[in-house]
């Protein structure tokens, strides 16, 4: 995918295989609520001459994911062509948030630093003259169920090559500035 695109688009989801013969297939939703991958329509995958633009014109659940019917395939061998591709959407499509929320993908990628440790509730400054230490770069966020978790990669100027896993936690987050592309936390560069 070429980076102006990328720029433009998010994956949301996978199609999965086909299901029954009519053209339906299955659908992976990473939306939250789920169901909200079918608000975002027109969806894209990618085809031999780079996106196709689809959409769904029926779904329903089943189990954890969707049976979709991908509008103008109705024969399982055509929706079969479709299937093991990921679900991209439109930036453009999702909602406003508010001041103080951001969305996952503008984390990735995101400078880490460390400007102080917790010690049971109160801030305790547990950096070198109090300094900002680069802990690494957002590479991923990954869901744990008890709560989110960044996974930070080692980056040019980082305190060393570990990979660190810091919770997403409101106690943890000192400030995220988007503009500027860091996440302030209070996390030990030890851990």
């Amino acid at each position: 995918m070429s980076e102006a695109l990328s720029e433009r688009v998010l994956p949301m989801g996978r199609i999965t295989a086909v299901y029954g013969i009519k053209g339906w297939v299955k659908i992976e939703s990473s939306t939250e609520p789920r169901a909200n991958i079918f608000a975002y329509q027109p969806w894209y995958i990618a085809g031999k001459n780079g996106l196709q633009s689809i959409e769904v014109d029926e779904y329903r659940p089943h189990g954890k994911a969707y049976a979709g019917h991908i509008s103008g395939v109705d024969d399982r061998d055509v929706a079969q062509a479709y299937c093991r591709k990921d679900i991209y959407i439109e930036k453009s499509l999702l909602p406003e948030l508010d001041d103080d929320e951001v969305y996952w993908h503008q984390l990735e990628g995101l400078k880490v630093y460390s400007v102080g440790v917790l010690e049971r509730g109160p801030v305790v400054d547990g950096n070198p003259h109090g300094d900002r230490i680069l802990l690494g770069k957002v590479s991923e966020i990954m869901e744990t169920g008890a709560n989110d978790v960044l996974v930070l990669k080692s980056c040019p100027n980082s305190i060393d090559e570990h990979e660190r896993l810091v919770p997403w936690l409101e106690e943890f987050l000192h400030n995220v500035d988007l503009g500027r592309g860091e996440i302030e936390v209070y996390w030990d560069p030890k851990f």
